[in-house]
This record gives C-alpha cells, sequence and structure tokens, in this order.
C-alpha cells in the first residue's frame, strides 16, 4: 500500500492504494465517483474513459501509480445537475443517451477532441469515436449533441 494523492476534478484526494491498481477502481471504489464505468477491462469500449491532462484514458488499464498530479476529469467533473457543461447539455437536449453506459467514452472523447481541434471534421470526430462502443444505437442524436456543442463553442470562441 502507498498513499496517492490524485487531483480529480478539481479536488486534492488521497488513497492507500497498491499503485497497480487501475485507476478506475479508485475511482469507483474509493472515491465514489459513478461516471467511468467498468466494461470491458481491456481498453477497449471507452465506458472507463477518462480526461488526463487533456488526453483521453482508459482507466481501466491505467495504474493509479502512473498517473502523477495531472488533473483528471471525470464526466462529474464537467458539470452538475443543475448546471451542466455545455457538452452534457447538447446531449440532454438532443435526448442523445440511453442507458448512458457509454457516456464517459462518448462525451469526454468527443470534448477532449475539440479542445485539442474546435474546427475538428465530421470525419476526425467518427474516428476518435470509433473506439467507444454504444449498444442503444443513439449515434446520430450523440453525433448531432456533438456538433451542436462544437458549433456554438466555435460562436462563443469568436465573440469572446
Amino acid at each position: 500500500m502507498k498513499r496517492i494523492t490524485l487531483n480529480v476534478n478539481g479536488r486534492h484526494q488521497t488513497v492507500s492504494i497498491d499503485p497497480e491498481t487501475p485507476l478506475l477502481f479508485v475511482l469507483n471504489d474509493e472515491l465514489g465517483l459513478r461516471g467511468p464505468r467498468f466494461g470491458c477491462g481491456m481498453a477497449q469500449c471507452g465506458a472507463c474513459t477518462v480526461i488526463i491532462r487533456g488526453e483521453v484514458v482508459r482507466s481501466c488499464v491505467k495504474p493509479v501509480g502512473a498517473v502523477g498530479d495531472g488533473e483528471i476529469t471525470t464526466l462529474e467533473g464537467l458539470g452538475a445537475p443543475g448546471k451542466p457543461h455545455p457538452i452534457q447539455q447538447a446531449f440532454i437536449d438532443e435526448g442523445a443517451a440511453q442507458c448512458g453506459f457509454c457516456l464517459s467514452g462518448v462525451i469526454l472523447t468527443a470534448k477532449a477532441v475539440l479542445d485539442q481541434k474546435p474546427d475538428v471534421s465530421d470525419e476526425e470526430i467518427r474516428t476518435a469515436l470509433g473506439g467507444v462502443l454504444c449498444r442503444c444505437f443513439a449515434h446520430v442524436r450523440m453525433f448531432r449533441a456533438i456538433r451542436k456543442y462544437a458549433e456554438a463553442s466555435k460562436k462563443h470562441a469568436l465573440t469572446a
């Protein structure tokens, strides 16, 4: 066991844990976060997605000891139920979620891509989301929500 301090959603959290423990289990079991979910356990489905230092990371295969002091953002860290992040609001507006199991993967991947390249093409969005599995077939609505967020972000950047 080792004491590890993580910066999760803007808060420093210290846990005593084996450094080889997957970050997902620390987020779920130690910190009580439910945004990242266990899906496949092999970084194949995207349900466990988080953002670390602006990069999309599959937390089910990332050892907590390898995270360092980088900011970890989970789905909960974007917004709150009463004040969702604009990308979360776009998903609400478009009815883009059904079961919600893939939302960490879809929303956080889309946000990371758009943060890095605001003028991302539709094909680049599709490619980025290619590794996130959704069984509800809400893809058209999800894509519409992502595009809505992207357009709103561009307009906001132009007026800022």
